[in-house]
């Protein structure tokens, strides 16, 4: 562009991206080169270093693609260059993701008996709290979890170390989520 006397062109990265899965005859087509690549590309782009023709310059940057297309005809790869699979959860870690969805994903799913208080706290009159229906999928719960903590509302306490992260199930995690997000809202039964 320099040569041809275009000095001033801004110029725009349409399409960049690395697949996180592909045949088995693909070498570094996988999640931790995807999220490797992806992650390098961020820091350098955000670092304003530009490149050796055009130093100390940011450029507008697409990262090719958000979700994986698992209808796309083609080879594996192809349906794979997404951030997010098409159930909109994370296919790797970026480091764009807001915190809170990803810690709040409890590593122990088996229930964590704890002490109930000696003097119970009598509930006021009025109140209503929403909790996970029995039996409910916890896939399902955790799509609860990763939405609500998306929202922007304080998932803290169900984080490690938080006051509310035991016991660490979804179960327990879903409830103070769901309940953070009905508290939040204009607290209709459907919420």
């Amino acid at each position: 562009m320099k040569f041809l006397g275009f000095n001033d062109v801004e110029i725009v990265i349409a399409e960049t991206g690395w697949p996180s899965m592909g045949d088995s005859t693909q070498v570094g087509v996988d999640a931790k080169s995807a999220a490797e690549y992806n992650g390098n590309l961020m820091r350098h782009v955000t670092s304003g270093a530009g490149t050796p023709l055009m130093p100390n310059r940011t450029f507008e940057t697409y990262i090719f693609a958000l979700f994986n297309e698992n209808l796309k005809p083609g080879p594996t790869c192809e349906r794979n260059f997404g951030l997010f699979r098409p159930d909109m959860t994370p296919v790797y870690d970026t480091g764009i993701l807001r915190p809170t969805a990803r810690s709040s994903i409890p590593n122990n799913p088996t229930p964590v008996p704890t002490a109930a208080p000696v003097n119970p706290t009598p509930r006021s009159k009025g109140k209503q709290w929403c909790l996970p229906k029995t039996g409910a999928d916890e896939n399902a719960l955790q799509r609860n979890i990763d939405y609500v903590c998306g929202l922007g509302l304080d998932c803290g306490p169900i984080q490690e170390d938080g006051v509310c992260f035991l016991p660490n199930t979804v179960r327990a995690h879903a409830a103070f989520a769901m309940n953070v997000f009905y508290q939040s809202t204009e607290k209709n039964e459907y919420d």
